[in-house]
This record gives C-alpha cells, structure tokens and sequence, in this order.
C-alpha cells in the first residue's frame, strides 16, 4: 500500500491542493454552527412565485456527482485544465466563506409541512436537516456547477463528446433552477453566484490571473518544478495571450 500511494504521489504530486476540502470544510461546519445566531433575511419579490418542487431534489444531489467527477477527471486526465478548474471553484468557495463570516445571511423559504412522505420528500427533509437556511449568499451549488461546466467545455478530452457536452448543460441548468425549486436559494443568491462564477470563469480563462497567481506560488514554494514561475507560465500560455 505504501509503494502505491508513493507511486501515485509520484504521478501526481500536486495532490496536496486536495486538502483545501479540509480547510473548507472545518471553516464550513463553524459557520453552520452559528445557523441559530441573528442574520440578515435574503428575499426577492420573484421567489413568492417559484412554487416548491421536491423533485428537483435529483439534480440537486447529483450537484455532488457532478461536480467530483469533473475534479477526478481533470485531476488524472489534464493537469493544466485542473490547476485552471481549481483556481475558480476554489476562489469561489473561499470567498463564499469570506461573505457567511462577515454577513451572516439567510432566508424564510422553506415550507414547514409536506402533502406527502415520498422518497423525495424524504431526501428534502434530510438536505433541509444537514444544510440550513443560512449562509446561502451566494449560492455554491450554482457557482461550482457554472464552474464544472466551463471546464467541461473548454477540456478538449470532454468537450468533443457530445453526449458529455449535453449531460454536463442539462445537469449544470436542472442544478441551477433546483436551487429555487426547493426553496433552498432566493434568485438573489442565484443571479449572485452567476454572475461571481461568470467574473471568475473571465479571470481565470481569459486574462493572466492564473498566471500571476502561479508565479506568487512559485515564489513561495521556491523552485518546486511543479509551481514555478516558469513552469505556470508554461501551461498557462494561453491564458497569457488572451491577456487584454
């Protein structure tokens, strides 16, 4: 076992950025825990006239499927388009963070009482129980699934098959509309996390931040092959073309 996770360090060895999860992770269960503390209501007119939906519960699970599987797939498959991925969808999440902390947001969507005990009431109940109505601005589900489908289409391994371009589009919109359906995000905080995932999707594939980003790295980390200036500069020449 030991030979094969040095084998597999050996790979891959910029797989310790997967331990961001554990700092986002211990940062996102201490802002639940404050779920009982004052906030400020998020509402917008528009979400009196979205009827809940437990179905949407489905592409609202999946968000989790989605988005892992695209992480995977980059990971082993394209470490360029990974370090590209990881740079929005950890951005994103951190700054999510940043808002919980400093403006404890919330909302009074949800309903109290259910016609009927479905499965699908069932799985409501338990993501209503284990992901409270706080902290929702902006939404992440919607900001990682713009994420996760940007990726898929600018990943040429996964944007040349057809049916991967059209799973990836109809599950990151089905993600996006369940977030409302289920009266788990105001359209505050879903026009929120568009238009954050948009300004970081335009950063990261459009200018020279990943660049810049990278070569901070470098100099933190020294001469490491792997996150070097000159190495950053290499898998992200694109990126520093594009610069305008």
């Amino acid at each position: 076992m030991t030979e094969k996770v040095r084998s597999f360090l050996q790979k891959y060895p910029y797989a310790w950025v997967v331990s961001y999860f554990i700092f986002y992770l211990a940062w996102f269960v201490w802002v639940e825990s404050r779920a009982s503390k004052p906030y400020h209501v998020i509402h917008f007119p528009l979400d009196d006239y979205i009827p809940f939906c437990e179905y949407f519960i489905v592409p609202y699970l999946l968000w989790f499927v989605y988005i892992g599987a695209v992480y995977v797939w980059l990971f082993l498959k394209d470490r360029e388009r990974f370090f590209r991925y990881i740079a929005v969808l950890y951005t994103g999440m951190t700054l999510f963070l940043i808002v919980s902390t400093v403006y404890p947001n919330g909302h009074l969507l949800r309903p109290t009482e259910f016609d009927s005990d479905s499965i699908f009431i069932r799985l409501v109940c338990f993501i209503y129980w284990a992901d409270t109505s706080t902290n929702i601005l902006p939404s992440i589900h919607v900001f990682n699934s713009i994420a996760a489908h940007t990726a898929v289409m600018r990943t040429p391994g996964l944007r040349d098959k057809k049916w991967t371009v059209w799973g990836s589009r109809i599950l990151c919109v089905s993600i996006i509309l369940s977030t409302m359906f289920l009266k788990q995000h105001s359209c505050v905080d879903v026009i929120s996390g568009i238009l954050l995932a948009a300004a970081m999707n335009y950063a990261v594939y459009r200018t020279g931040f990943l660049v810049k980003a990278h070569d901070l790295v470098g100099k933190l980390v020294g001469h490491h092959r792997y996150f070097s200036p000159a190495f950053s500069r290499k898998i992200h020449r694109a990126a520093k073309d594009a610069e305008i």
